[in-house]
């Protein structure tokens, strides 16, 4: 009985054809299939995923109707679509001209926890009504929680009407 052998001959593996054409589909249809799904679910996660900065002039008016030294609040809506989601952020701002020609832009976001502030014109500054936080006229913390001052917004004037830069994303 020497000699003989059972199974496989020189340790090859004999695959029949309807094994192997099973194989071969196997692979190269998940290849395919990695190669077409792939950017597939890129397009689809991208938008959720990309923070898209926008930076825009939004123009508040012109400077002349705002008196000097008095916050006056100004408020706005931007329009986000990105992908299939819309969305719609409220701004609100005080605009102080400290001249004919400077102004101060404040965001009226308290910097603690968002809450919108109020201007009081009985003791000169912005009310926090959330945390009783205190805000000078430029956006100076004077009591309360807050971290910082308020935000402050870059402007320009443009053949007398105002602008704000808004940096979102």
């Amino acid at each position: 009985m020497a000699g003989s052998h059972h199974g496989s001959a020189g340790g090859y593996h004999h695959i029949s054809r309807r094994d192997f054409v099973k194989l071969t589909t196997a692979v190269l249809g998940s290849i395919m299939g990695a190669v077409i799904g792939i950017p597939v679910i890129g397009y689809l996660i991208d938008p959720a995923l990309k923070q898209r900065e926008t930076d825009v002039w939004i123009p508040l008016g012109t400077l002349e109707k705002y008196e000097i030294g008095k916050p006056t609040l100004f408020t706005f809506t931007r329009t986000k679509v990105n992908g299939w989601e819309k969305t719609v952020t409220s701004y609100g701002v005080f605009i102080i001209p400290t001249s004919a020609q400077d102004v101060s832009v404040v965001s009226n976001q308290c910097t603690h926890l968002s809450c919108r502030v109020n201007w009081d014109e009985a003791t000169q500054s912005y009310i926090c009504p959330c945390h009783d936080a205190t805000f000078g006229l430029t956006g100076e913390v004077l009591t309360g929680p807050p971290p910082r001052p308020l935000d402050m917004y870059e402007t320009k004037v443009e053949d007398g009407e105002l602008f704000l830069h808004l940096l979102e994303g």
